[in-house]
């Protein structure tokens, strides 16, 4: 199957409107790294609190994170995750110790920040655990069960009934303390309605990645990344010759620092995932670039009295329907990723996104002139180019390379 037939295009004549574009958003995100945004590293790499809280109505991202900073929580990053249906929030916090102390911590200083129009000697319902329930009913014994033995184990049932009914049956967050008469007595229901209030929200659950884990993280997903890079560039220069496996990396470079930089203008966060991510790109922008080049080699055999310039043309016009197949497809599919995959998947998939387009264009737009670039400039120093077979008069008898 193909789209295109014949084509002949001059993608090297294009070359400096090329060039334009990628200088245009490569100087963008180089700016945006250096002095407005930095890369965003998420808590995976530079360590810290996750706090994941559950809202009984649609949360807002930007309210929750002024009620945070008002708080004198600095640094904090609030983001949507999972279904948007399940109005929860995923909000990182700077604490960095690795102790039970911490986390109790973190989630106090969330509860402080967002409680602030809580009512005045109430506790919050939506955000008490068992055991804090169990002691308050032991207190006010609405069931009138005195000091026997079998209190204890009667308020604690109730306790634990009532946390199971809040995070399993209602999703964790409570709309009414009314909600619990289906649960619980009406004298423990009307005991609670005493002395506490349902916030809109639930802390779900606290993590913590230490700063040395995150340094670790960080580390190994530089080595990964330049591992990788060392061998296309390996690769290529003995499956090849070694200026397609240097043309190959540089755009390679090209990709990764236009797919980082847009991240880092959209000030979103880099995880894991997100590295995961642009080594797939890498991969397939480097698989992109080899179908390129191999026709090209393929070329230079048969079409001998022509120019470099003329046969990478006619290689990209030949891979074309190709490319515009396999490029099409997998955007198709990674684009519907990125618009029904949900917020854990959004990142990920967005990375995808860009590195597809940008990966796609640069196997044309970037390492094929650089290709030409190196042998023009090799060819105005009076030396043969790599890429190209010595000319005789005799085509069909190729003589071997003559080297430099």
């Amino acid at each position: 199957m193909e789209f295109f037939r014949n084509t002949n295009i001059d993608f090297l004549g294009k070359k400096w409107y090329f060039l334009t574009f990628s200088l245009i958003f490569s100087v963008a995100g180089v700016l945006s790294m250096a002095f407005w945004h930095g890369i965003p590293l998420g808590v995976d790499f530079r360590g810290g609190t996750l706090v994941y809280v559950k809202y009984a109505h649609t949360p807002d991202p930007s309210a929750i994170h002024d009620e945070i900073e008002r708080a004198g929580l600095k640094n904090a990053r609030v983001q949507r995750y999972g279904q948007a249906a399940n109005n929860e929030v995923l909000i990182a916090l700077d604490i960095q110790e690795t102790s039970e102390q911490a986390l109790d911590k973190g989630k106090n200083q969330i509860l402080q920040s967002l409680e602030s129009h809580a009512t005045p000697g109430k506790q919050d319902l939506n955000n008490s655990s068992s055991l804090a329930i169990k002691n308050y009913l032991l207190e006010k014994d609405p069931l009138h069960l005195g000091s026997s033995s079998d209190a204890n184990a009667r308020y604690t049932a109730i306790a634990q009934s009532i946390v199971d009914y809040r995070d399993k049956t209602n999703g964790g967050v409570l709309s009414s303390i009314d909600e619990l008469k289906t649960a619980a007595d009406p004298a423990v229901v009307a005991s609670l309605q005493e002395n506490y209030f349902v916030s809109d929200f639930g802390i779900r659950n606290v993590e913590i990645v230490g700063p040395q884990v995150g340094q670790q993280l960080r580390k190994q997903a530089i080595l990964a990344t330049l591992y990788s890079l060392a061998g296309m560039l390996i690769y290529l220069g003995l499956r090849f010759e070694w200026i397609y496996g240097v043309a190959a990396v540089l755009t390679v470079f090209h990709d990764t620092l236009i797919t980082v930089g847009a991240f880092s203008l959209l000030n979103w966060e880099i995880s894991l995932t997100v590295i995961a991510a642009i080594l797939t790109l890498i991969g397939y922008s480097n698989n992109d670039t080899i179908v390129v080049f191999d026709r090209i080699r393929e070329n230079i055999k048969l079409l001998r009295r022509e120019n470099l310039a003329d046969i990478v043309n006619k290689s990209i016009n030949q891979t074309l329907s190709r490319t515009i197949l396999t490029a099409g497809l997998t955007f198709l599919t990674v684009l519907a990723l990125f618009l029904f995959g949900g917020e854990v998947l959004h990142a990920f998939s967005f990375a995808l996104v860009i590195g597809i387009l940008i990966g796609t264009y640069s196997s044309i737009a970037i390492a094929a002139p650089i290709l030409v670039a190196y042998q023009e400039w090799r060819a105005g120093r009076g030396k043969r180019p790599l890429a190209m077979p010595v000319r005789t008069g005799n085509a069909s008898q190729p003589k071997e390379k003559v080297k430099a």
